[in-house]
């Protein structure tokens, strides 16, 4: 059943210790969805939540700017939602839906939001990146994450009780990047070759390991959340090997200059939440998660 949150709300009757995610509908909100509710019975309090009208499934339809949705014993939001690159889209709204979270997470007492942040926030540093790096992104969307985390963490200074914020600065997904873009088209996928006859590497997480991860950050205490996490598998993964697991023909062509060849996010911090083993940067791991998961066969 679907409850609309317009100008006029309605009371809903949620869980103990309900989970409101934002941007149900997004790539990364729809995957991490299907994999809670393969949990029997482990999730049965998660209300997903839409800004548009929907005709099927069960949740709530609600945007900043309507009325606080009336919903009780709600613990934790996860804010998947955010503005993509694309044409016409606004990136810097990323920040101003981070700080809608914040307060609705307030409204409702919740007592922490998830935060999906990016890598991308880390720029062009040397790798592993570390959640104590210095974080300067060198692309628009790397930026608008950054000002995303800062917004909230000025919100949080200038609200007295504010719900805990936990960033989660996530590699690459399997199923929701431009790789896996390109693996659902006909023929073969194109890579930049590097000085030392390799491609480029990256931090990977497979949208399941993904799911468990924030799992384990909406059961952790208050007291053991951490403020900023990188989720991704241990160990950097080859995009050669990606396309090749999936079936792929790799085309080789020079890496220009301003290419960069590893992108390695440091998990020591995450594996005191949810120790990922090196099978979760295995190909067939990710190219299996993303078959798994995805919307369509």
């Amino acid at each position: 059943m679907i409850f609309a949150m317009g100008p006029e709300s309605v009371a809903i009757k949620a869980q103990k210790d309900g989970v409101l995610v934002l941007g149900a509908s997004g790539k990364l909100g729809r995957m991490a969805l299907r994999v809670w509710q393969s949990m029997a019975g482990q999730h049965s309090g998660i209300i997903p939540v839409f800004r548009r009208g929907s005709t099927t499934g069960a949740g709530v339809i609600w945007q900043p700017g309507h009325a606080v949705p009336q919903l009780d014993g709600i613990q934790t939001i996860v804010a998947f939602w955010g503005v993509t690159p694309g044409p016409g889209r606004i990136l810097q709204d990323n920040a101003h839906l981070a700080v809608a979270a914040m307060e609705l997470a307030k409204a409702l007492g919740a007592d922490r939001v998830l935060h999906c942040s990016s890598g991308a926030v880390y720029g062009n540093g040397a790798s592993p990146l570390r959640e104590s790096s210095p974080c300067a992104p060198a692309h628009p969307y790397g930026i608008a994450k950054l000002q995303r985390e800062q917004a909230v963490r000025q919100w949080q200074d200038q609200t007295p009780r504010a719900p805990r914020a936990c960033f989660l600065r996530i590699g690459n997904v399997s199923g929701a990047e431009s790789l896996f873009a390109a693996l659902k088209r006909d023929g073969p996928v194109t890579l930049d070759r590097f000085s030392d006859g390799l491609g480029p590497q990256r931090s990977y997480i497979g949208p399941e390991d993904l799911a468990r991860a924030c799992q384990a950050l909406l059961q952790s205490g208050l007291d053991c959340l951490p403020d900023v996490v990188n989720i991704a598998a241990p160990r950097p993964t080859a995009m050669a090997s990606l396309a090749r697991a999936a079936g792929k023909q790799v085309i080789w062509r020079p890496a220009p200059t301003t290419a960069i060849q590893t992108v390695h996010l440091d998990t020591t911090r995450l594996d005191q939440i949810l120790p990922l083993d090196d099978t979760a940067a295995a190909a067939d791991t990710l190219v299996s998660q993303w078959r798994k998961w995805r919307d369509t066969p």
